[in-house]
């Protein structure tokens, strides 16, 4: 029997629902989930470890700074460590997404002809790149107060190769990934304060296979990523 993931979006759709579940019990008399709340910052840690492993650690952004913030967070609410303590601390999150933007840019990439990876890079304005390779297999997009698009169009799938692969990363963005409506596609961007969409038109499942062409990684806060067609 074949079992399908859950995305980082679902598991952190599950861990949203918990944490409403538990504060309905408090404010409804039905039982005092104080002692709970405490530990509600170790959930959204697991989300971000879970994302981190699902991607195959592809993606690093996003779960890496969704850890660190819960982490620290659930130390305050411990008592392990002062509030103001952290206030003080806090553009070290900064830092850490710029080295992590930063190594995603220049991070060496398999072998392979130079058609096969594509990288874009949006910073205040707008980029559209087109993958015209049949080889194609993976592109790294950037996001930040801007927005950025990939079209797959021209690219041929094979029968049992391996999936496409895009990590995006928008922040106050848009990323937008055109592709066949005819492909299977996984979405397992971690959306903080942001949507993950795959807007495409269903196509008529008679002539779908079921292999995965294409797979979505990627961390999205206060923007979006949409897959269309």
């Amino acid at each position: 029997m074949n079992y399908r993931r859950l995305s980082s979006a679902a598991v952190l759709g599950g861990v949203v629902i918990v944490v409403g579940l538990v504060l309905l019990a408090r404010t409804t008399g039905v039982y005092d989930t104080g002692p709970l709340l405490r530990y509600v910052p170790s959930l959204f840690v697991l989300v971000g470890l879970y994302a981190l492993v699902a991607s195959g650690f592809r993606n690093l952004t996003g779960p890496v700074l969704v850890v660190l913030a819960a982490g620290t967070w659930q130390l305050v609410a411990l008592g392990v460590v002062e509030g103001s303590a952290v206030i003080d601390l806090w553009p070290v999150l900064v830092i850490l997404l710029g080295v992590s933007i930063a190594l995603g840019q220049v991070r060496p990439r398999a072998v392979g002809s130079e058609g096969d990876y594509l990288n874009s890079f949006a910073l205040f304005g707008g980029v559209e790149r087109r993958a015209t390779s049949p080889t194609f297999r993976r592109a790294d997009l950037t996001a930040l107060f801007g927005g950025t698009t990939l079209d797959l169009r021209d690219v041929e799938r094979e029968p049992g190769s391996e999936p496409v692969r895009v990590n995006a990363t928008v922040l106050f963005g848009a990323a937008e990934i055109v592709a066949p409506r005819e492909w299977n596609v996984r979405m397992d961007a971690l959306p903080i304060l942001g949507g993950v969409e795959d807007s495409r038109l269903r196509a008529d499942r008679d002539g779908r296979h079921e292999a995965i062409d294409l797979v979505v990684n990627g961390f999205v806060a206060f923007g979006g990523i949409e897959l269309k067609d």
